[in-house]
């Protein structure tokens, strides 16, 4: 009766066994894995535990349970495997990736690459300790170069805005140094040159290059603010003076035109010459022009001032030779009458008759003296 209860009870422990191994088979079946390998591996291992705790009876069908316990466990862990590779083949893409920018020469433009690739990795998953551990390594050793390389070119870069304020710092003296120049085409020559070497120069940091920027461009502006003032007022002042030049142009146009050539007239003309000479420049545009028109004004003017005059002594010369025909005419006529009365004195008898008749000639022969002598002076003007 005791062997039965034994062997009673040694059945019901094989069967409450072989339930728990049922259990435990259709567990890994439906095993759900976590997103944590470690987790997953902790639970498996678990799994495991708990079937090796369970006796085992040695029968066929515990044989046929082990079988499908590990297949399912098998199955988790090819499953795993594939997780490994493709975390694998993620993170040697990244590795990859983090190598060569690295060596990129654009390492501002890399940072937030290299930022991403971190959490790329975070995302990629687990390779297995081992790989997971070298391939860290490397995608570390690649990060490393990266930032080592990085905080160089910071280094540079500062030094070089270091320079570069040093440098923008003496242009912006010398900027100021001219700022107050009456020279204005040649300093406006040395504010170009200096805003050439300003952009030479290079970036000086945030910091402080818009600061350095607005005080050099501060003292070049308040050049090139006086400088147009300047034109400005130079503008207007030729302006003026093309205005009055041009004045000046019709008045000797008008007098010109006139074509009267009195001496009111001429001194007139001298005298807008004169006041021309006091009028300052009128531009490039309008000086060469106006000057023309005004010494055309001129010429006409003189030209015909010329004309007239020579003509009035053409007019003179005719008039003094007509005058001095009729003295000559004149002269030899008074011979004539002379050698008259000459000869009419041999038939005269009475002396009275004859002293008036040399009285006569007398006068004549006076007269004579007095017309050559009007003669003489005529043709000595005429040579002159």
């Amino acid at each position: 009766m005791a062997q039965m209860n034994d062997e009673m009870y040694e059945v019901e422990d094989m069967d409450a066994d072989i339930s728990l191994k049922e259990e435990l088979v259709e567990e890994a079946k439906n095993f759900e894995e976590s997103s944590n390998w470690n987790e997953t591996q902790r639970d498996l291992n678990n799994l495991k535990r708990r079937w090796r705790r369970i006796h085992y009876w040695e029968s066929d069908y515990e044989d046929k349970l082990r079988d499908e316990f590990e297949a399912a466990l098998d199955t988790i862990y090819a499953k795993r495997n594939e997780i490994y590779k493709e975390a694998q083949a993620k993170k040697e893409a990244l590795v990859k990736r983090a190598e060569e920018l690295a060596q990129t020469d654009n390492l501002n433009k890399a940072s937030k690459e290299v930022a991403d690739l971190m959490e790329q990795w975070k995302q990629a998953g687990h390779a297995g300790r081992d790989m997971d551990d070298a391939l860290w390594e490397k995608f570390q050793a690649a990060r490393d170069i990266f930032y080592q390389r990085k905080h160089e070119a910071w280094e540079e870069m500062h030094a070089r805005f270091d320079e570069a304020k040093a440098e923008k710092e003496v242009l912006i003296e010398k900027a100021k140094q001219l700022q107050d120049s009456t020279e204005w085409q040649k300093t406006s020559q040395a504010m170009k040159e200096l805003m050439d070497a300003w952009k030479e120069v290079g970036h000086a940091g945030n910091k402080v290059d818009d600061a350095l920027w607005h005080e050099f461009n501060d003292a070049r502006q308040a050049f090139y603010t006086r400088r147009n003032e300047h034109y400005d007022e130079l503008a207007r002042t030729r302006q003026e003076n093309y205005e009055k030049k041009m004045a000046l142009v019709e008045q000797a146009r008008a007098v010109a035109n006139s074509q009267e050539y009195t001496r009111e007239n001429t001194e007139f003309m001298k005298q807008l010459s004169n006041d021309w000479k006091k009028i300052g420049f009128a531009g490039r545009e309008h000086d060469d022009k106006v000057w023309a028109d005004f010494r055309a004004a001129n010429d006409v003017y003189f030209d015909g001032l010329k004309k007239a005059s020579e003509q009035r002594q053409q007019d003179w010369k005719e008039r003094m030779m007509e005058a001095r025909n009729k003295k000559v005419e004149l002269v030899n006529n008074q011979k004539r009458q002379i050698e008259r009365l000459q000869n009419d004195m041999f038939g005269l008898v009475s002396e009275a008759t004859m002293a008036d008749i040399q009285a006569e000639i007398e006068d004549k022969e006076d007269f004579i003296d007095e017309l050559e002598q009007q003669i003489a002076d005529i043709d000595a003007r005429l040579e002159n």
